[in-house]
Order: C-alpha cells, then sequence, then structure tokens
C-alpha cells in the first residue's frame, strides 16, 4: 500500500452543520449534506452561504441522491425510509419497503440512468443481513440483492453502469455487485479487504480509481485501477477529520472532493487533479 498522506489539501467550508453523515453534490451547482436532527442543508463550497432547506421531525439524514429536478431522496435511519425533500422543503415518503419486509437502517442510495435508486440496508452491526433495495421510478421497493450483506453502506456506480460498488463495514471490505442486463443482481465480487477498519463513503473519479472514506480510522483511501491501496489523507490526530463518512465529488469542474465527518460539525473540501465521475441525476 502507497502512502501519500496528507496529499489533500484540506479546507473547512466554514459552516456549522450537525453530525453530517451525508454530502453531495446536487444538479443545481450546490452541495447538500444532512444532521442528526433531520436537517438537510444546501450550500456554497464559497462559504458564501448556507440554508436549512427542511428538516425531518425525529429524524437523522444519512445519504442523499438528486433526480433531474434537485428533489432529494435521503435516507432516514431513525424513521426507516427514504424521503423525497422538494428544493422548496416540501418532505414526503419516497419508499420504506413493501408488504414483505420494510426498510430497517436505509444508509446510502443512488440513482441509475433508468431512475431506480438503489438503497443500502445495513442491519445490524456484526449480523451480516444487510442487503441492498432496488426502488422503481415512483417508489416500489424490491430487495434487489442479499449478497453484500456486511453491514451494506455507501454505494456509488461504475461509469458504465454494469456494476454496483459496496462499502461493507463490518466485517470491512470494498465489493461490487453485477447489474445485468435484465436489471437483476449478478455475482458479487470482493475487491479489497481492509481488516481491522470501517469503510462508509465511495466515489469514483473519471480516471476509474475509486476514493474510499474510512468512519475509522480517519483515512481517505484511493485505490487505482491497478488495484494499488493509496493514503490519500491520515488524520490520526482528529485535527480535521472526525470520522469521515460520506464523500462526493462538486464544483464546477467536479474537481472538489467533499467529506463530511459525522462526530464533527463540519464539512471538509479538497482541490483534486482528477475530476469526479458525474453520479446519474435521472428525470422521475
Amino acid at each position: 500500500m502507497a502512502d501519500e498522506s496528507q496529499t489533500l489539501k484540506l479546507a473547512n467550508v466554514g459552516y456549522a452543520f450537525d453530525h453530517p453523515e451525508a454530502v453531495a453534490w446536487g444538479p443545481d451547482g450546490r452541495a447538500y449534506a444532512g444532521g442528526e436532527a433531520g436537517q438537510l442543508y444546501r450550500f456554497s463550497l464559497d462559504g458564501k452561504g448556507i440554508e436549512e432547506v427542511a428538516r425531518v421531525e425525529g429524524g437523522f439524514l444519512l445519504g442523499l441522491a438528486h433526480d433531474a429536478d434537485a428533489n432529494t431522496y435521503a435516507c432516514d435511519d431513525r424513521s426507516a425510509c427514504v424521503h423525497r425533500i422538494t428544493p422548496d422543503g416540501k418532505i414526503s415518503t419516497y419508499a420504506n419497503g413493501n408488504a414483505s419486509q420494510k426498510m430497517r437502517v436505509p444508509n446510502y442510495p443512488v440513482f441509475d440512468d433508468r431512475g431506480n435508486l438503489y438503497v443500502s440496508d445495513s442491519g445490524a452491526w456484526g449480523a451480516r443481513d444487510g442487503f441492498i433495495w432496488k426502488v422503481a421510478p415512483g417508489g416500489v421497493a424490491e430487495i434487489w440483492d442479499r449478497q453484500a450483506s456486511g453491514f451494506t453502506n455507501g454505494l456509488c456506480l461504475s461509469a458504465d453502469g454494469r456494476w454496483l460498488y459496496v462499502a461493507e463495514s463490518c466485517p470491512p471490505l470494498i465489493s461490487r455487485v453485477e447489474i445485468k442486463a435484465d436489471g437483476s443482481a449478478g455475482k458479487r465480487e470482493v475487491l479489497i479487504e481492509l481488516p481491522r477498519q470501517v469503510p462508509d463513503g465511495l466515489a469514483f473519479d473519471t480516471a476509474g480509481d475509486l476514493y474510499i472514506s474510512l468512519y475509522n480510522p480517519n483515512i481517505v483511501y484511493r485505490l487505482t485501477v491497478a488495484g494499488e491501496l493509496i493514503t490519500l489523507y491520515d488524520d490520526w490526530e482528529q485535527l480535521m477529520l472526525v470520522a469521515p463518512t460520506n464523500i462526493a465529488f462538486g464544483g464546477p469542474d467536479l474537481k472538489t472532493l467533499i467529506i463530511a465527518s459525522i462526530c464533527g460539525w463540519s464539512v471538509h473540501t479538497a482541490p483534486m487533479p482528477v475530476a469526479g465521475l458525474p453520479v446519474r441525476y435521472p428525470k422521475i
């Protein structure tokens, strides 16, 4: 494993967040984050403005995704559902499972090009009972995959949309599940094991390298296409990153890495030499 510690030149965006688990870059050119009291924040990366779009009563917003109209799809582990929050703050339940199985710990959502929303459902820590939902446009949900079961956490799609990459937190590893031509789940492959660590967030760049944020210890990795694991930042003193969770590429050129720290009160950014892979913003 190569060590390029402190390669990331981190900067605090300058706002106070309430223990943000999630960050996302919206189609409206703004960044988004969640809070542990159900807050959905929308903010600029230059420190010039932040607003609380909505607050879900009794909620704790985890992973976030957006459609083409900048509606936010927010996982909420306390309400055990995915909320749909409009740009003006109207909240509704988009999905909470089906008649056979309700959502338990919806953790992270990601859209494909057809508007299907894949949602990790982490399950119980150490129980290996996590799975992945597939929510069709409109909110009809089915369990899509049970192979990636180790506290199923962060998700991201490959550039060609043929693989769903999964951060499994316990036991700690990164896997991927094939998305077959008919939309069903194919085989699962383990890419890398991360013993005594807790992977949480994932994001691709346009070169095909995968970025991995660790809830513990406070590390951001880059897994290259060739399979080399590079340490980009190791904040062992917790001077800036405090349990980094979700990550996202943002900014007008997608060359800013945005990092949330769930055990802190801040979101950090770092300029990147390679642009992030654009996420999908389907029309729902």
